[in-house]
């Protein structure tokens, strides 16, 4: 396996830690994105997809 790379045919899906909280920022391979506090409906909302999946906005970072 090789971490370098990213196979473009697979979805790839983002949790990163938001310092100074306890909460996780999920990132959906469409662009959606949402805070939880709990790991375990951040996955079910992530691999859910495309159930309550918003894009952001047109320029949002």
């Amino acid at each position: 396996m090789n971490t370098g790379t990213v196979n473009t045919g697979t979805a790839l899906h983002r949790v990163h830690w938001m310092p100074g909280t306890d909460r996780l920022l999920a990132v959906c391979h469409c662009g959606a994105e949402r805070a939880f506090e709990d790991p375990v409906p951040l996955w079910d909302w992530l691999l859910g997809h495309p159930e309550d999946h918003d894009r952001p906005a047109e320029g949002a970072p």
